[in-house]
């Protein structure tokens, strides 16, 4: 596994980061209490109510519930997923983590352990809370959990399938097929699929699916595990792939300088067929009253297609994994409160998300009586005959890695390396790490 020398490597990186984020906290005082003497936590998250209405609603009336019930205030900083990410490495750099944050898995949490800057959570009381197995278990280091999740999330291909009619065009189920569609689509002046590759994570994706299929659904796990190298044939197959889509047309036209939310809008805007994403994405596609039942009805998604002539034969396997998790950072003079609002929070989130956000949670609901979108329904139901779940690559990786990984991916979607030059900087890079 990788040497422990992460931390260092967002630290030492990120002192010169962007103040702009630095400043942008709507609660960064230092105090623990407020004007009437009541204890203040202070919450950052990713769910803005713009872009995540469901989701940040959720939480607000958690947190309502929560006040209502102890004596103790709860502020929140929102940002989009991106700009949190850069605002959490600013705020670790300088030893200014909020007491309660949104963190990703295993890579990316690991260098916060190692930096000692995130309490251990196997103390926080969840009593009637099962989590799905093996998705706690991923926020662990060395015995002990760091974060305690709130999703689970895998990734299909959405598709508008009014636009698929118009164009006398079936779901496909192999490459050779998609590639087919993709042509066509194109042929027709209409874009085939959105992506934001600005950021590099949306657009790693379809790398990562094309691994799968090509290389089997292990390999890039067997990468970070040290059992296989990221310049296999297989993975340079997969980044040639990307760009043979690129050449076809295949995708929105200047993907490497969108982001996921522009990237998106194409798509909810019905300007582009079909839309590569994650289940958090299921809101608007199911229940969130902000979009027309008109555009709900058109939406339905497919498995990613297989590949002709590939290890990964099974188009059961899936790209996805936990998603966002909780932690409580180390160094807050709130600790016993947040901690219980973290079990709070956690317990609430799982009985209401699936009812009012549409999303799948990391804990065990029972679905029985639920009144659930029929789209919903079918994907807990691939989730029980899923033959396999690669836990997305950069989330698995080293920041380092992952930071270079999603620089790569936006360079390959914008063809300025080439297959060969995408893979040896990613082989470089975690040799280095694994000496």
């Amino acid at each position: 596994m990788f040497k422990k020398k992460a931390f260092a490597v967002i630290a030492s990186s990120l002192m010169v980061a962007s103040l702009a984020l630095a400043g942008c906290s709507s609660s960064s005082s230092t105090d623990e209490a407020s004007a009437d003497g009541e204890k203040v936590i202070k919450f950052m998250h990713l769910w803005p109510e713009g872009s995540s209405n469901a989701q940040f609603s959720i939480v607000k009336d958690i947190i309502g519930e929560y006040e209502a019930e102890h004596d103790v205030k709860i502020e929140t900083e929102i940002l989009n997923p991106d700009q949190y990410r850069e605002k959490l490495k600013v705020l670790a750099s300088s030893n200014e983590l909020p007491d309660i944050g949104m963190t990703w898995s295993d890579g990316f949490i690991q260098p916060y352990v190692e930096g000692e800057m995130l309490a251990p959570l196997d103390d926080v009381t969840t009593d009637g809370v099962e989590f799905i197995p093996g998705v706690k278990e991923s926020y662990a280091v060395d015995g002990k959990t760091y974060g305690l999740p709130l999703e689970l999330n895998i990734s299909y291909v959405f598709y508008n399938k009014e636009i698929f009619e118009k164009h006398n065009l079936e779901v496909p189920e192999t490459f050779e097929e998609y590639k087919n569609v993709v042509k066509t689509l194109a042929d027709n002046g209409v874009v085939p699929t959105t992506v934001g590759a600005k950021d590099g994570w949306p657009a790693s994706f379809w790398f990562m699916y094309m691994a799968d299929r090509i290389g089997g659904p292990t390999i890039l796990t067997d990468v970070i595990d040290g059992k296989a190298k990221f310049d296999d044939p297989a993975i340079k197959q997969a980044a040639e792939e990307i760009q043979n889509l690129v050449d076809m047309g295949g995708f929105v036209k200047g993907a490497s300088a969108l982001s996921n939310d522009d990237a998106k809008g194409y798509f909810m805007n019905e300007q582009a067929a079909m839309f590569l994403t994650a289940t958090w994405e299921l809101p608007n596609y199911t229940t969130s009253p902000d979009v027309t039942q008109e555009f709900k009805d058109k939406i339905g998604y497919f498995k990613f297609p297989t590949y002709e002539g590939g290890k990964g034969s099974s188009i059961d396997s899936y790209v996805g994994g936990p998603g966002v998790g909780l932690f409580v950072a180390e160094d807050s003079k709130v600790q016993d409160e947040a901690k219980d609002f973290v079990g709070y929070l956690v317990k609430r989130w799982g009985e209401k998300s699936v009812t009012d956000a549409g999303v799948i949670p990391a804990t065990k609901v029972d679905t029985a009586s639920l009144d659930l979108d029929p789209m919903y329904i079918e994907i807990l139901d691939d989730l029980g005959s899923a033959s396999n779940v690669t836990t997305y690559f950069d989330t698995q990786s080293s920041p380092a890695v992952s930071e270079l990984h999603h620089d790569l991916v936006t360079a390959l979607f914008g063809k300025q390396i080439t297959p060969e030059e995408f893979v040896k900087q990613h082989a470089d890079e975690i040799a280095k790490e694994q000496e």
